[in-house]
């Protein structure tokens, strides 16, 4: 009777193991970051998710010489798809929730600061005050296909969505081919779906500020993740260096200026990536007296990372997120 009980038990594990889902896992090199896409099924989409990350770059990556994006920064007459148009309405809405702080309009600044493809340039106040008058999300539209603009030098800029919303149509991809346990990361912006095989949970990873762009990454707590999306923005590794002063990649539409203020960071879990992406720029720009503001009645949780008047790191998060930390 002994032995037949082992046997059936050894049974049920090996039967256990083979039913176990193939966990597939794909990598690689997107919007000039880093890409990891997760998943447990034994079917390989590897051809489907790299056929959306080549259309989200060919729709709106600066990068990419002959993106529809570009196109539209040079005037050239063309028809937007609906990755372009996906990505221009949720400039529109972070920038109307935002009055302003969120701006897609922004990218002849950001060219100017030297944070785009194009050479920066020595930039005077009166400089400034010229380009700034190309920045209004308000003179910038889309009709029958096509982008108008009020004034033809206008040009835009979603890169503080783009790799959020691609995170959330791979994801949806996965979801609508009966995958639904699934991590989608796009570089740090990232959608989890479901639970491990074993039932475990998925932890991500939060980022300690650095010192500097080149220092080591250091892990400054770990949350779990399900059914949600996680975006951290931060100034302490998107930056330039001119004369010894170091300036932020955070570039207030406001003023023309990056920004100056003591939060490092900030993480925004949220139920797509696409939003989450947005807040934690608006946040960044905000600092975190106008941000903790801004959140107040949205569905979504926060952390974030500042110096205190003492030059020491400190944490707040929202109540939902102290939840999630693994502690």
């Amino acid at each position: 009777m002994m032995k037949k009980t082992v046997s059936i038990l050894i049974m049920m594990m090996i039967l256990t193991s083979c039913n176990a889902p193939e966990r597939k896992q794909y990598t690689g090199v997107t919007q000039g970051s880093y890409y990891s896409v997760i998943y447990y099924d034994e079917r390989d989409f590897s051809d489907e998710i790299d056929s959306i990350l080549k259309d989200v770059e060919n729709s709106v990556s600066l990068w990419q010489e002959n993106s529809i994006i570009r196109k539209v920064n040079e005037n050239k007459d063309v028809i937007v798809d609906k990755i372009f148009i996906d990505n221009f309405n949720w400039a529109v809405k972070a920038a109307e929730f935002s009055d302003g702080l969120f701006d897609a309009t922004i990218a002849p600044l950001v060219s100017a600061w030297g944070f785009h493809y194009k050479k920066e340039i020595a930039l005077t106040d009166k400089m400034i005050d010229s380009i700034l008058e190309l920045v209004d999300y308000r003179k910038i539209r889309i009709e029958e296909g096509r982008v108008i603009k009020d004034n033809e030098n206008m040009s835009l800029d979603f890169n503080a969505v783009a790799q959020g919303y691609t995170a959330d149509i791979i994801g949806e991809y996965l979801y609508s081919q009966g995958i639904n346990n699934y991590l989608v990361d796009i570089g740090g912006e990232i959608t989890a779906k479901g639970v491990k095989p074993n039932g475990e949970t998925w932890k991500i990873g939060i980022e300690k500020p650095a010192p500097d762009k080149n220092a080591e990454r250091v892990i400054q707590m770990k949350i779990e993740l399900k059914d949600k999306a996680v975006v951290t923005s931060g100034s302490y590794r998107k930056y330039i260096e001119k004369d010894n002063v170091r300036y932020s990649h955070s570039i207030d539409p406001r003023t023309g200026q990056p920004v100056e203020h003591n939060l490092l960071s900030a993480t925004i879990i949220a139920d797509n990536a696409a939003w989450a992406d947005c807040l934690a720029s608006i946040c960044m720009i905000a600092g975190m007296e106008k941000a903790s503001e801004l959140l107040k009645n949205e569905d979504v949780e926060a952390l974030f990372i500042y110096l205190d008047d003492e030059n020491q790191l400190q944490t707040f998060q929202t109540e939902g997120f102290e939840k999630m930390i693994v502690h």
